[in-house]
């Protein structure tokens, strides 16, 4: 059981992290936005899900490469930048933002010997804009179940068998199918990169941004986070769940400085 005092102490380690990320968007003006249970925070809490032990972001595919080169040379010495190139013990294709000050052992991690970085994260997806037709959305919900198929044990990915060169394969699939952000009517997708659910969301629901209160500070986020979390999630995360599902996804937090 995590402490709620150490949880909230690591929550405000990754807000910092956000900042720092934040300003450095707006210095290369690089669109990205709040995603997942960190939108969800924001619309129902205006920061944190309080049993919550991550930050989700998501940016256009090509904002998602330029920060990639820009990353090392402009995040402070309190931040690793976690791919499998600056990583090799990573296995997944996406990025985490890694914090120096404090570390967390996922349930997936108990009692294994891990050799990356483990520092409390932010996770950012890469997004690409696809044609909407049957076709496309039954090819990408496909895809996206083999994805998860051949990556790493996870979370998301509990029976995962890690094959990088399938996965590289159908991660490249989806990006071939990218249209670009000028199409309208079009729907937005997860990259692939990150083997989770295949959201499928209304372009012009998503863009132009718009801005949301977090922990005191004001994000971007999309367009229509009702939509956009209505896409995500099966339930209605506009309620509370019951207490015995308010449950934080990871073994340990450790505060290192």
């Amino acid at each position: 059981m995590i402490e709620l005092e150490i949880l909230r102490k690591a929550q405000f380690i990754m807000l910092d992290m956000l900042i720092e990320f934040d300003a450095i968007c707006k210095k290369h003006q690089l669109q990205y936005w709040l995603d997942s249970g960190t939108l969800l925070g924001a619309v129902r809490h205006q920061g944190f899900i309080p049993w919550d032990d991550d930050i989700d972001l998501s940016m256009p595919v090509e904002d998602y490469n330029k920060f990639l080169k820009i990353a090392q040379a402009e995040l402070s010495s309190n931040i690793f930048l976690q791919t499998s190139e600056t990583d090799t013990n990573f296995k997944f294709d996406y990025i985490k933002l890694r914090s120096n000050k404090a570390r967390i052992t996922e349930l997936h991690e108990k009692d294994k010997q891990v050799n990356y970085h483990q520092g409390v994260f932010v996770d950012i997806f890469p997004m690409l804009a696809i044609e909407n037709t049957t076709a496309n959305k039954n090819f990408y919900d496909s895809t996206l179940k083999k994805i998860r198929d051949v990556s790493s044990i996870s979370l998301h990915t509990p029976n995962g068998k890690d094959d990088p060169e399938k996965r590289a394969a159908l991660v490249s699939s989806l990006h071939q199918k990218h249209l670009g952000w000028e199409k309208e009517k079009s729907k937005v997708i997860y990259a692939g990169e990150m083997p989770d659910v295949a959201a499928w969301f209304d372009i012009e629901k998503v863009f132009p941004l718009t801005k949301i209160e977090f922990e005191g500070y004001t994000f971007a986020a999309p367009k229509n986070p009702s939509h956009y979390l209505d896409s995500i999630y099966s339930f209605d995360y506009r309620q509370l769940p019951p207490k015995n599902k308010r449950i934080v996804h990871a073994h340990s937090i450790e505060l290192t400085q």
